[in-house]
């Protein structure tokens, strides 16, 4: 149905066990979608560019999501990831720029990179327990953002995660994160101090950039630092 921009709801039978790549891309005037509990995997783009897809319930047997599956979906208000998601592909809601509040659901081990990239809505997110990893610009550019606590399975945090979330005011690194990408957090205005745990062996260039608010950085001696990883005038405060 890729295309159908005239059509305005679907109904998915049972007997329809995967949704394929594409399937329902640009279909920009599709404001109604029921995905039944027989479906296990979204594919890669189904609903690329769905503008008018405002809400989406995804059932309990996916356990997939595809890369750009839901990407620019600019009408997306909220969306409810199940429990048996463990994998949410690359740039799979790609500038939702009005979803505002989303939770992954323990089970889910990697968010793919630019997964919710410019989300300038998204508010809220809460990253569960099971997650080992961030991928590369995850967040990026979510400036409604205002806080992240990053659970202690998390042990690396990738280029640009929350790049350009100028609304953070608050981040919780645990002791897992051993490595800090590159431009992580470049761009957070609003980020005044940070504590980096002793496990992190190493912060990645830019890490920190042009953060105008951060006066002070609480790490390690031992952590190596790259290039201009600090904004000029941040205090390092060394515990060791």
């Amino acid at each position: 149905f890729r295309g159908c921009g005239g059509l305005r709801s679907v109904t998915i039978p049972d007997s329809v066990s995967a949704i394929g790549d594409a399937t329902f891309a640009w279909c920009s005037g599709l404001t109604d979608v029921t995905i039944p509990g027989s479906v296990t995997s979204i594919g890669d783009g189904a609903f690329y560019k769905c503008s008018g897809l405002t809400v989406v319930t995804i059932p309990d047997s996916v356990t997939a999501i595809g890369d750009r599956a839901f990407a620019w979906c600019g009408g997306l208000r909220s969306v409810t990831i199940p429990n048996g998601v463990t994998a949410i592909g690359n740039w799979a809601f790609y500038e939702c720029t009005g979803l505002t509040s989303v939770t992954i659901p323990n089970g889910v081990t990697a968010i793919g990179n630019s997964a919710f990239a410019w989300c300038g809505g998204l508010t809220d997110v809460t990253i569960p327990s099971s997650v080992t990893a961030i991928g590369d610009s995850a967040f990026r550019g979510c400036g409604g953002l205002r806080s992240v606590t990053i659970p202690g399975s998390v042990t690396f945090i990738g280029d640009s995660a929350f790049a350009w979330c100028s609304g953070l005011t608050s981040v919780t690194i645990p002791d897992s994160v051993t490595a800090i990408g590159d431009y992580a957090f470049r761009g957070c205005g609003g980020l005044g101090s940070v504590t980096i745990p002793g496990s992190v062996t190493s912060i990645g260039e830019y890490a920190f950039a042009e953060c105008g608010s951060l006066r002070s950085v609480t790490l390690s001696r031992r952590t190596r630092v790259g290039k201009y990883a600090f904004p000029d005038g941040a205090r390092l405060i060394y515990r060791d």
